[in-house]
């Protein structure tokens, strides 16, 4: 039987490309983990998520699938959210499953679950606490009914309601008093377990990480631990508080750079070492609660060279660092510039076990396996198709980016809304000679526009971007709500 690597996949919520040092020679911080990672493995420097937001970033991960063909067409969902996997949907967890893994998922969820409700409930705006809600009954549609055999964690972000541990199928206690928070240490004012603390939950989170690997040492497991940090609430722990030198937030990512520390040192404690695959990754760009001003006077850019942050369709927003690290196979010190997606993780784990994917799985998922074997060989992927907040769509084919919006479909300037009258309704960039994304030239290259555009359409109407047979999309069909998709 083929050997199988344990695999450990960490998602950090709202870290920047620029914040891990080895990629940024500027930085105003070492993270000796982050590094150790990639001096051991390999860094992908053209990653990207397949968003600029989260919950639609983590769909993709599991899925294989762009989050744009779910029912979430922009945003990102509450803390009591229905969920956005569809039921019947093959994600990594089941394909682990397949091939005879155990399998766990600790943090945060943020994809909904279906909490036992009455009929007071009402979603509301903002990602307030809603009412109705029976926290002592049964979760369904919760991690383990999507591939994992374990859950523990929190239903959505460390700043939205409500503020209990879940494991597997139920609430682990009753909210008893109410908490609330503002500045970087924001959370919205929600329900609260007893034995729930803001400032605890990563340190909490880690160990249960290090519980299952002792657990599980004896079986191969795939661990999913999509950190609750460094998004806000940004609440570095007393040992890492003004450690970086430049503010909270880089205190915060050199603590998450200490869990790498941590779980690499319990791997090597156990002996798997050598035969776990480790991955760190972040869903998006960093946030502007980070305070971007502030951490530039410090000298630090967690965006590095790139436009934008967190929710904008520029670099900024989706371009993350992608670390993977597997001395069994992968070779110590590799960068590899060769275009990615989070999305294709289903796709590279499918092909190492040599395990045929359904048709209608993984329709945007393609294998990265070539890449770490050999960081230097040639592309895997022809394009990649990104996302912003309100749910504009980018295409990037070789040096070209298209983006589908005058702005930046985000949260920094020009954001919808504060555009002129006299910018194109499109923008296309030259990413080889203008990485900053200072000049539109869709004015010069319509040719090139009309190119790109026209490949976005074929793949939004095959509801697939790799070869198979043609799928639908969820939700409205995403074409009927887009004036250009007709103007082809």
């Amino acid at each position: 039987m083929k050997q199988r690597p344990n695999v450990i996949y960490i998602l950090a919520d709202d870290m920047g490309y620029g914040d891990v040092s080895a990629l940024n020679e500027n930085a105003g911080f070492r993270t000796p983990n982050f590094d150790a990672m990639c001096e051991e493995g390999v860094a992908f420097t053209d990653a990207h998520a397949s968003s600029a937001v989260c919950t639609p970033s983590r769909y993709s991960i599991l899925t294989g699938r762009y989050n744009w063909r779910s029912r979430l067409k922009c945003d990102v969902m509450s803390g009591y959210s229905e969920p956005l996997i569809e039921e019947g949907r093959m994600t990594v967890g089941h394909l682990f499953q397949e091939n005879g893994y155990v399998t766990a998922a600790i943090g945060k969820w943020h994809l909904g679950m279906s909490f036992k409700k009455d009929e007071t409930f009402v979603e509301k705006e903002g990602y307030e606490t809603c009412e109705g809600v029976d926290y002592s009954g049964k979760i369904e549609r919760s991690p383990i009914t999507n591939g994992f055999d374990y859950y523990y964690g929190i239903s959505a972000s460390l700043d939205m309601a409500p503020y209990i541990y879940i494991e597997n199928d139920r609430f682990t206690k009753m909210p008893d008093h109410e908490t609330e928070d503002t500045g970087k240490r924001f959370w919205r004012k929600g329900p609260t377990a007893p034995d729930f603390v803001h400032e605890e939950v990563l340190p909490h989170l880690t160990d249960k990480v290090l519980e299952k690997i002792e657990e599980y040492k004896e079986r191969p497991f795939f661990i999913y631990f999509p950190m609750p940090a460094p998004h806000t609430p940004i609440l570095p722990t007393k040992e890492f508080l003004g450690k970086s030198g430049t503010n909270e937030y880089g205190d915060f990512v050199l603590m998450c750079d200490d869990v790498v520390g941590k779980i690499s040192e319990k791997l090597k404690e156990l002996g798997l070492y050598e035969n776990t695959i480790l991955i760190y990754t972040s869903d998006n760009g960093c946030s502007p609660m980070a305070d971007y001003q502030e951490l530039l006077e410090a000298g630090h850019n967690p965006s590095y060279i790139f436009r934008g942050h967190k929710a904008d369709i520029y670099e900024g927003g989706h371009r993350i660092p992608l670390l993977v690290r597997w001395p069994a196979l992968i070779k110590p010190g590799n960068k590899c510039d060769k275009l990615v997606c989070l999305s294709d993780f289903f796709a590279t784990m499918a092909d190492y076990f040599e395990t045929e994917i359904p048709e209608h799985a993984a329709v945007d998922s393609i294998s990265n396996l070539p890449l770490w074997k050999d960081a230097d060989g040639p592309e895997v992927r022809e394009d990649v198709v990104h996302q912003s907040v309100d749910g504009s769509l980018s295409i990037r084919k070789g040096k070209y980016k298209l983006e589908m919006c005058p702005g930046s479909g985000g949260w920094s300037f020009p954001k919808p809304g504060e555009e002129t009258e006299d910018m194109p309704e499109f923008q296309l960039y030259d990413l080889e000679n203008d990485i900053g994304e200072t000049r539109n030239i869709i004015r010069e290259h319509p040719a090139i526009a009309d190119y790109l555009k026209g490949i976005l359409v074929r793949y939004i109407r095959q509801g697939r971007s790799t070869p198979g047979e043609k799928q639908k999309n969820n939700g409205i069909e995403i074409w009927d709500a887009i004036q250009w998709i007709e103007k082809i």
